[in-house]
Parts: C-alpha cells; sequence; structure tokens
C-alpha cells in the first residue's frame, strides 16, 4: 500500500515520556505520599517562618498544604528549631492536617538528630547536603550519624547537591583531574561532574550504611534553566533514583515562574523528575503559597496532574468593552482555588471542570461550549446579553448589573449537581 503523502499523515500527540526511577515512601499516619516510579509528581514547598515559633510555622505549613503541597519542609538549624519539631507536628495533628513534614539539615544536622530523637521521629524525610556535612575525616562520620537515624526511624531521604554549596575537595580533586587531561573539560562542565557525583556517590555511600535505596531521592540544583537541563539529563541517566527538581534562587515574580516552567517543563516532558519545588522569592505583600500555585500550575499545563478546576479567558482586545470579564474571570478563578481545599473531598473530580469566561462574539460562545460551563459577555456593539453555556449546549442568558454573582451561583449549582454524591449515586 502506498504511503499517504506527509501532509495526510497523523499528526503525533505529544505527551510526556514515562519515569523510570524507583519509588520512595514519605509517610506520616496514614498519609502516604509515594514518590518517583509509577506515583503522580508531588509538589513541595518550604516554609520560611522561624522553626522555633511552633505555632506559626504549622501555621504556614498547613497553609502550604492547603494550597497543595504534599509535603513542606521547615529549618531544623539549631537546638531550639530541633526542639520545636515535635510540636509543630502536633499542631499539625490536632488541626487533622498530616502533611509530612521535612526536615532541612545544614552543617550540624548529625548532632541535632542524634540529640533530639523526638525530631528525628516526627520528621517524614531528611535532606542532607553533601556539600556541608563536614569536611576531612569528619565526612563520612558526620554523614554516617544522619543516614543511621534515617534508617532507625525508616525515614526517606532526599540528598540534595547545590551549586553554592558543592563539596569543595571534591571540585578541587575533580579540577586537578581534569588539569591533567589530554583535552581538558570547560570549568562548567567540571562542576556539572562534582555536582552528579556529589549527589550519586552520597546515595551509595548511604546505602552501604544500610539506608533502603529506594528510601533515597536526589536533586542537583543550580540557578541557570540551561544548566539545570544539562545536569538533570545527564544525572537521570547515571542512577535510577527518584529525582526532586527545582532551580535554586529562581528569583521574584515573573522571572522566577518563566524561568522555573521553562526548565522544569522541558525536563518533565522527558520523563524526568518525580516531584518539583517552585522557589520563588515572595514580592512584597505576597503569600508563600504562590510558589506551590505555580508548581501545580506546571504539572497541570503539561497535563502530568490535575488540581483545580481551568478557567478559560481571552486577552482582551478592542472589541471588549470593559474590564467586566477580566474581573469575573478573576473572581471565578479565586472562588475556585479557594473552594478546592473543601471541594477535594465533598465533590471528587472536580477539579477537571472546565470554565470559560470570554468577552465578545468571535471566540466566546466557541470556547463556551468546550468548556463545561461558559459565558459569553458583550463586546462593543453587541447586544447587552451574556449566553450562559452548560455542558457545551446553550442553557440560558443573563442581563443586567448582576452578572457576575449570577454566574457564580450557576458553577456552584453546577458543580453541586454534576460532582455530588447524589450525582454518583446510582439511579
Amino acid at each position: 500500500m502506498q504511503d499517504l503523502p506527509i501532509t495526510q499523515q497523523p499528526i503525533a500527540i505529544a505527551s510526556p515520556l514515562p519515569r523510570k526511577s524507583r519509588q520512595a515512601r514519605v509517610v506520616w499516619r496514614n498519609n502516604v505520599v509515594t514518590v518517583g516510579g509509577d506515583a503522580p509528581v508531588r509538589v513541595q514547598s518550604m516554609t520560611n517562618t522561624d522553626t522555633v515559633d511552633a505555632v506559626e510555622t504549622a501555621i504556614q505549613v498547613r497553609q502550604l498544604a492547603q494550597a497543595g503541597s504534599e509535603m513542606v519542609r521547615i529549618t531544623v538549624n539549631t537546638p531550639e528549631a530541633a526542639a520545636a519539631v515535635p510540636f509543630i507536628r502536633e499542631q499539625l495533628d490536632r488541626m487533622g492536617e498530616y502533611v509530612p513534614l521535612v526536615g532541612d539539615f545544614h552543617y550540624n544536622g548529625h548532632r541535632l538528630l542524634t540529640e533530639y530523637p523526638a525530631c528525628a521521629e516526627a520528621l517524614s524525610k531528611y535532606r542532607i547536603n553533601p556539600g556541608n556535612v563536614g569536611k576531612g575525616d569528619k565526612k563520612d562520620k558526620q554523614f554516617g550519624q544522619m543516614i543511621e537515624a534515617a534508617a532507625r526511624y525508616d525515614k526517606a531521604v532526599r540528598i540534595g547537591v547545590n551549586w553554592g554549596s558543592l563539596d569543595q575537595e571534591l571540585m578541587a580533586r575533580l579540577m586537578d583531574e581534569n588539569s591533567r587531561r589530554t583535552q581538558p573539560w570547560d570549568t562548567r562542565q567540571v562542576m556539572f561532574e562534582a555536582l552528579i557525583s556529589s549527589a550519586v556517590d552520597s546515595a551509595r555511600l548511604a546505602e552501604s550504611m544500610g539506608l533502603n535505596g529506594d528510601n533515597i531521592i536526589l536533586s542537583c540544583k543550580v540557578s541557570g534553566v540551561q544548566d539545570l537541563i544539562s545536569v538533570y539529563r545527564a544525572l537521570a541517566q547515571r542512577c535510577d533514583y527518584a529525582l526532586h527538581l527545582g532551580l535554586t534562587e529562581a528569583g521574584m515574580g515573573t522571572k522566577g515562574t518563566v524561568a522555573s516552567a521553562a526548565a522544569l517543563s522541558v525536563l518533565l516532558q522527558e520523563g524526568i523528575g518525580d516531584t518539583i519545588r517552585v522557589s520563588l522569592t515572595p514580592q512584597p505583600g505576597e503569600a508563600r503559597t504562590q510558589e506551590v500555585v505555580v508548581a501545580s500550575e506546571i504539572l497541570q499545563a503539561l497535563g502530568l496532574r490535575i488540581f483545580v478546576p481551568s478557567v478559560t479567558a481571552c486577552p482582551g482586545c478592542g472589541r471588549t468593552t470593559s474590564t467586566t470579564f477580566q474581573e469575573l474571570a478573576k473572581q471565578i478563578d479565586d472562588y475556585l482555588r479557594g473552594q478546592m481545599p473543601l471541594w477535594r473531598m465533598k465533590y471528587p473530580g472536580v477539579e477537571a471542570m472546565k470554565v470559560a469566561v470570554m468577552g465578545c462574539i468571535v471566540n466566546g460562545p466557541g470556547e463556551s461550549k468546550h468548556a463545561n460551563i461558559g459565558i459569553s459577555l458583550p463586546g462593543t456593539g453587541e447586544a447587552p446579553a451574556a449566553p450562559v453555556y452548560i455542558d457545551g449546549e446553550k442553557a440560558l442568558t443573563l442581563r443586567g448589573e448582576r452578572i457576575a454573582e449570577e454566574f457564580q451561583a450557576l458553577v456552584e449549582n453546577y458543580v453541586a449537581r454534576t460532582y455530588g454524591a447524589t450525582a454518583a449515586a446510582p439511579a
């Protein structure tokens, strides 16, 4: 049979490649968060409170969890912080918030995990940075003390290498070896090798010390988009441990958001990465939860996860008569996000709902028909009426000054009717 002309060949449908990493478990009480393997890509975040303030830290952990963070990391840097960890865990448990806590250790983690066993037990995962666990003869001993605690309490460990705190002894050795090559590598290539070697060698050392390899997650963080892609492509080829992705010090606002989305999307599309964090610097007055929203949006845009109903809205142009559709789109988006902590339990499947808020007749009706529920507001020269489409069919037309309130009520009714327990019950 003769092949069809190229213009008549079916177009390949893009989808992320499957991941091939091991599967780790991060556990607290009955909340088991699997990482890697065939588990969904997980969202992680970190508090910026003083850990010694157990109440304030617990409140922020809960806010991050409610926003969608499936693990929350806290700084454990002093004896006072280590002593506060069990109380943070207790406060969260009282609130019914069983999100796993990750302890972030640098320099003195070996002492804190040894001297504060209640802290070691209350945490679900430890983050260890091989670049600052000690120097010389003390390095392996202090690393071993942290691994011993993880093995004793059956905790997951993220061995997190960062180019800002890279093991300088390792870097110096690799630079020395590089100088003897016939064709020396570029300095940046040597640094990449140091990052990957530090992570993989530390993981293998941890296994030799008795830690289950399935409890190990690796990360090699840098702050450049192309650098991150290069490092993680090589890291994924060199090991099968679960991998945590994130640009370190991504930055503020659109810079941090765009850089994180650019780097993480390339890697996730290639099947690389099992947990992610978007390390945004909060803008003045901005909630810490914004980084969780961005991480969730990246996964949802790639089709890897669904967290909240999506709102389709046009950008506006000369055909649109006012900012009404913009205000309504934001109002609906804020409303849907605000309702999700309750709706996740009450209305299973609601996160897949699609809502359209359009500003004129050009694309308004068409986009509204593609959504579960959509509204097309009147543009310049159009009749002052807003048709509403439900499940592809025109259902009614709204008019007057209360269109926004009436449309939100329609969305509420649609959710209850479509995703409520009675809707799912057999006839």
